[in-house]
């Protein structure tokens, strides 16, 4: 059994020697434990640093990409390495290097097919109260969502089993973590949280340097994960918000209409007609991008087959 840890890197040479000194060497049932460093356009040491602590594999990206396409990278050089768990975690330190075997453990066991560590969120001293709450109220957000029990959505330091990582598909720029949930229940994988503790921070977060762009760009991810993999559920509550207002002004108007003659109020019944063929006409978009999402579901199952093919002969 082997463990490839992926560390998505942006000029961190002078925290990589902390965060590569504390991963672990040895975890039961595992036999090789690898380290993968994604280079996402470091202009500074931060590949030689790796080299010179012997991590095993460098992923280097053409230029700065973000973290969700220095996150996929590594991914598919894990697989393409042999991995048959991949832990990601961040180079910064931030998450307990000894809670791998945490994350890893369920997989083992076959249990999970993926793992997110979940951070004492409202006990971690530098996170402003501010942080605290959106992040617990992005999390609540996201259960609503994506129908699973993940406590720390945004955390970044996860687990994935060979068979997880064959079929993860990171549509957007900004980060993984949003994405990687709403697939998991939408493609039956087996989504467990562990509790994880926490370092003292070695430096202020690069992605969330503007906390409520961070908001606005997560909540855009989420919005759009959701249209992409819960089509039918997203236009069906569109329609019946439409469709539901519709009647109820509709039934204002029969009601002035019989009891107080109607007078003054044809704009209810116009603005009634328009709502509920809105919502009709969303319900029909509603069916075919249920049948889209079907058509969607059969490429990704041909994509999984292909890569398992490709890792078959590599």
């Amino acid at each position: 059994m082997k463990l490839v840890i992926q560390i998505p890197c942006y000029n961190e040479e002078n925290s990589l020697p902390v965060t590569l000194k504390a991963l672990p060497k040895k975890i039961e049932g595992i036999d090789e434990i690898e380290v993968l460093i994604i280079d996402d356009g470091s202009t500074d040491r931060t590949v030689d640093v790796a080299k010179e602590l012997g991590v095993q594999h460098i992923v280097s990206m053409p230029h700065n990409c973000g973290l969700a396409k220095a996150f996929i990278a590594g991914i598919n050089n894990a697989l393409s390495a042999g991995a048959d768990i991949i832990v990601n975690t961040d180079a910064d330190n931030q998450y307990c290097a000894d809670d791998i075997e945490k994350l890893v453990k369920p997989i083992l066991a076959k249990d999970a097919d993926i793992v997110i560590g979940s951070r004492p969120v409202s006990k971690i001293e530098h996170f402003s109260l501010l942080k605290k709450f959106l992040q617990k109220s992005g999390s609540f957000v996201m259960r609503l969502i994506s129908s699973t029990n993940v406590q720390d959505a945004p955390s970044g330091f996860r687990a994935f089993s060979r068979n997880a990582a064959m079929q993860l598909n990171v549509f957007d720029n900004y980060t993984y973590t949003l994405d990687t949930i709403i697939q998991a229940k939408a493609k039956g994988l087996n989504l467990v949280c562990v509790p994880v503790n926490v370092n003292p921070e070695l430096r202020e977060s690069r992605l969330v340097k503007n906390i409520f762009d961070y908001v606005r760009k997560s909540m855009f991810t989420m919005i759009r994960m959701f249209i992409i993999y819960r089509p039918f559920r997203f236009f069906s509550i569109l329609a019946g918000v439409f469709f539901t207002f519709g009647v109820l002004i509709g039934l204002r108007f029969l009601w002035f209409y019989i009891f107080e003659s109607g007078a003054g109020h044809i704009q209810s019944l116009i603005l009634s007609a328009i709502l509920i063929i809105v919502g009709v006409q969303i319900a029909v978009i509603a069916v075919l991008s249920e049948l889209l999402s079907v058509n969607r579901k059969l490429l990704e199952d041909i994509q999984t087959r292909l890569k398992r093919q490709d890792l078959k002969k590599n």
